[in-house]
């Protein structure tokens, strides 16, 4: 049997373990946070490596997409833009929807084909990008974010006029 009060739980696991739902909650916004920021970062370090040659580029040799090309130019901005947007936690959920998106497609397109499973078709980066991005998408961007900064701008502005 599980008490609670305003401020506590106490579980029946475990009596003596007394939570704050806070505390969790700021744990929680905190490793959202985390692995939104890492993910992203990675994301959009595929984004300068397709569109600028970073790390190597897409040959190890420093070449990059040609411009306008379908569909790995169009990835690169995709990867760059919304992923970076996501890193910043700005316009977060709809940039992570664009991610999760993106990585569905490159799945089913250029993955899939090759083998029913990921690790028969070496889509697991894919596949992994699309459900962490549709995840951010749904619980949002967490607790570090520019979306909270602007929000709290916009709230602070209303409440002086």
């Amino acid at each position: 049997m599980t008490g609670t009060s305003n401020a506590t739980t106490t579980t029946h696991h475990n009596p003596t373990m007394i939570r704050t739902g806070n505390s969790g909650e700021r744990l929680g916004g905190a490793a959202l946070s985390t692995v939104r920021i890492v993910v992203s970062f990675l994301f959009l370090c595929h984004g300068a490596l397709i569109l600028f040659g970073a790390f190597g580029g897409v040959d190890q040799h420093g070449t990059t997409a040609p411009v306008g090309s379908w569909p790995f130019w169009w990835a690169g901005v995709i990867h760059l833009v919304a992923g970076g947007l996501a890193f910043l936690g700005l316009f977060t959920r709809p940039a992570a929807l664009l991610c999760s998106g993106a990585m569905a497609f490159a799945y089913f397109t250029m993955h899939q084909p090759l083998g029913l499973l990921p690790l028969q078709n070496n889509g697991e980066l894919a596949a992994l990008y699309c459900w962490i991005f549709l995840l951010v998408t749904i619980l949002g961007p967490g607790s570090f974010a520019l979306d909270h900064v602007l929000r709290r701008i916009r709230t602070e502005g209303h409440h002086r006029e």
